[in-house]
C-alpha cells in the first residue's frame, strides 16, 4: 500500500525495522519471529540496506519474500553510496515489478572496505538527489500507482554530525520535503524534548508531512556502545544511564531497564500525539512485544485507540 495511503488510513502508524540477515540460519531465526511481528497488526515495515549497497542482493530477496509471504508492507531502505543512475534504475524496476510502493532515501554510511572513499565521487551525493530520481521514475511511468513510489526521509532531532550548523540541517530537509519525500522518520532518540523541540522546528520550518519518532530499546551494554558509535550526537539521559550502570551486571536488568525506559518514551509521545512511532527492532520481537503489552494493546489497532 503506497505510504500516502497508510497515513490516510491511521491516524498514528507503528511501524517496524529489520535487517537482513547474513545466514541462512539467522534467516531462519527472523522468519520464526514474523509471526509475532504480524501479530502486532503494523503498519509497515522498513528493511535496511548495507553501507555501499553491501546488503543489497539480500535486502531485496527480504523485501520480496515479506511481500510475497506475509501479511506486512515493506519498505525497502536505498542508500546514495556508491550507485550509478543505472543501478538505481534496475532497483527501483524490481521493486515496482514486486508491487513495492514505498521507498525510503537515505544518504548511507560510508563504506568501510573501500580505500579512500570521496562521497563527492558518487553519481548521488546527498539524500536529496536520490529523492528526486525516485520522484522522476514515478513521473516517467515507472510505478503502475500513478502517484509513483511514496517516498521516506531521514531526519534527526539531535542533528547530524556532517551539518552541525542546525539552521542549515533543518534547511536540507525541508529542501527533501519539497523534492518530494512523503514522510520523514527521525533518528532513535532516547530524551524526548530533543525529539518534541526538532518537531516543532520542523513547523516552524513549513514541513507538512507527516513525522514519526524512532524508538530502540536498548537491550545490552554492547547495543548501547554500538548505538553510541553509529549515532554520532545520540544523547543518552543520566537517568538512563544511571539504571544502566545499576543493571550493567545483570544482563536481564539491562534488558528490562532498556524496555521500560522505551516504553515510558512511547506514553509520554502517545499523549502528546504523533504522527507514528517506527521501532528498530534489531530483528528480534520480545522487546517490541513488551512495550505494547506494557502500555495496555496486543496490537497496534487497540493501541491506536488507546
Amino acid at each position: 500500500m503506497h505510504i500516502c495511503d497508510i497515513f490516510q488510513r491511521h491516524s498514528t502508524t507503528f511501524s517496524f525495522e529489520f535487517f537482513p540477515p547474513k545466514s541462512d540460519e539467522a534467516w531462519g531465526r527472523l522468519f520464526e519471529r514474523i509471526a509475532d511481528f504480524e501479530s502486532l497488526g503494523p503498519s509497515f515495515v522498513s528493511v535496511t540496506y548495507g553501507a555501499g549497497g553491501s546488503t543489497r542482493e539480500r535486502t531485496h530477496e527480504l523485501v520480496v519474500k515479506l511481500k510475497q509471504q506475509t501479511a506486512l508492507d515493506p519498505v525497502p531502505h536505498l542508500t546514495c553510496v556508491l550507485q550509478t543512475s543505472a543501478d538505481m534504475q534496475r532497483i527501483l524496476e524490481r521493486y515496482a515489478e514486486a508491487g513495492v510502493s514505498t521507498i525510503m532515501a537515505l544518504h548511507g554510511d560510508a563504506p568501510r572496505d573501500v580505500s579512500n572513499y570521496n562521497r563527492h565521487d558518487d553519481e548521488f551525493v546527498y539524500a536529496i538527489d536520490l529523492v528526486r530520481h525516485i520522484k522522476q521514475f514515478g513521473e516517467h511511468g515507472g510505478h503502475q500507482d500513478r502517484r509513483g513510489f511514496g517516498i521516506g526521509v531521514a531526519g534527526f532531532p539531535e542533528g547530524h554530525p556532517e551539518t552541525p550548523n542546525c539552521l542549515t540541517h533543518m534547511d536540507h530537509l525541508k529542501a527533501k520535503v519539497d523534492a518530494g519525500a512523503d514522510y520523514i522518520c527521525s533518528q532513535m532518540f532516547f530524551d524526548n524534548n530533543m525529539f518534541f523541540d526538532w518537531r516543532e522546528r520542523c513547523e516552524l520550518a513549513g514541513i507538512r508531512v507527516p513525522i514519526l519518532a524512532g524508538i530502540m530499546p536498548i537491550q545490552s551494554i554492547a547495543s548501547l556502545k554500538r548505538m553510541a558509535d553509529l549515532a554520532a550526537g545520540t544523547r543518552f539521559p543520566a537517568a538512563l544511564l544511571r539504571s544502566l550502570q545499576r543493571a550493567q551486571d545483570d544482563a536481564e536488568a539491562v534488558e528490562r531497564v532498556g524496555i521500560h525506559w522505551a516504553t515510558e518514551q512511547c506514553r509520554a509521545i502517545l499523549d502528546t500525539g504523533v504522527n507514528g512511532i517506527h521501532f528498530y527492532t534489531l530483528n528480534r520481537s520480545d522487546a517490541t512485544k513488551q512495550i505494547f503489552m506494557t502500555l495496555g494493546a496486543k496490537d497496534s489497532a487497540t493501541l491506536r485507540s488507546i
